[in-house]
C-alpha cells in the first residue's frame, strides 16, 4: 500500500509514524508512506492556503486550488510509477469532523485500497468544492473537533497499517483486537508476570494450562468488560 498525507503540519505526522510498528512496516516494504506540505503546491510568493469565507463568518477556509493541485499531482506520480497490472484508482480521503466516524470496520475497508491520499483539514474546514468534486470519502476520528486534521490522519494511518499482512508480529493480533469482526466487542483482560503483584493475583484459570477453560474465561470476561464500558456494542 502507498499512502500520501497532505498537511500544513508535516512534523505532526512524521514523529508518530516513524516509530514502532509504523516504522517496521515501512522498513519491510509493507507500506510506502510520504508526508507532504500543502504549501508546496501554492503559486503565490506568500504560500497562502486559506481565505475568508463567502457570506461572512468567523475563521478561515482552506482554498481549493492548492488541494486540487496536490491531489492531482500525487495521482499522476502514482499512476506513472505503477504497472498496468497494479494500477488502481487512488482513494482520496479528507480528515474532517463532519465525516464518517472511524471504526474497525471502516479501517479494514480502507486497508484494502492500494493508494490513499489523505488530505488534512484545518481552520474552519475546506472549500466545499473539494468535497463535492475531489474527495471520495470524509473520515472523522470522533465526535469532537481537533486543532487540525494531521493528528486525525496519524490515527487513521496507524489503524490501517496495523491491519496490513505482516505489519504485526502475530497474524492473529489484529483479529483478536477489540472491535474486530470476530470479537464484536472489547478484548478480555490481559495479564503477565509476576503472577502476584502487591497481593493481587492473576486469575487461576490463566495459570491452569487448560486452553478450553481459558478460552471460555476470556469470552465471559470480554462480554463483562463490554457491558461495563461499551454496552452500546452489545445492542
Amino acid at each position: 500500500m502507498k499512502i500520501d498525507i497532505v498537511t500544513l503540519f508535516p512534523e505532526i505526522c512524521r514523529a508518530p509514524l516513524s516509530e514502532s510498528i509504523m516504522k517496521r512496516a515501512q522498513e519491510k516494504g509493507i507500506v510506502e508512506l510520504h508526508i507532504h506540505n500543502l504549501r508546496d503546491w501554492t503559486t503565490d510568493k506568500h504560500h497562502i492556503v486559506d481565505d475568508a469565507p463567502f457570506g461572512g463568518g468567523q475563521g478561515m477556509v482552506m482554498k481549493p486550488e492548492p488541494i486540487f493541485a496536490a491531489v492531482e499531482d500525487l495521482k499522476r506520480q502514482t499512476s506513472r510509477a505503477q504497472s498496468k497490472i497494479e494500477n488502481r484508482e487512488s482513494k482520496i480521503i479528507l480528515m474532517s469532523p463532519a465525516g464518517r466516524c472511524l471504526d474497525q470496520k471502516l479501517a479494514a475497508e480502507v486497508s484494502r485500497e492500494s493508494h490513499l491520499i489523505v488530505v488534512c483539514g484545518h481552520y474552519e474546514g475546506v472549500d466545499h468544492r473539494v468535497i463535492e468534486h475531489l474527495v471520495d470519502m470524509e473520515i472523522s476520528i470522533g465526535d469532537y473537533v481537533l486543532t487540525n486534521g494531521a493528528i486525525a490522519a496519524v490515527v487513521l494511518v496507524d489503524a490501517i497499517v496495523r491491519l496490513l499482512p505482516g505489519a504485526l508480529g502475530h497474524e492473529r493480533s489484529a483479529i483478536d483486537d477489540s472491535f474486530s469482526h470476530e470479537s464484536s466487542g472489547l478484548e478480555a483482560p490481559q495479564y503477565t508476570r509476576p503472577a502476584e503483584f502487591r497481593g493481587w493475583q492473576v486469575p487461576d484459570v490463566l495459570l491452569s494450562g487448560n486452553h478450553a477453560e481459558i478460552a471460555k474465561w476470556r469470552k465471559e470476561q470480554a462480554i463483562k468488560r463490554t457491558k461495563q464500558n461499551r454496552p452500546d456494542l452489545l445492542s
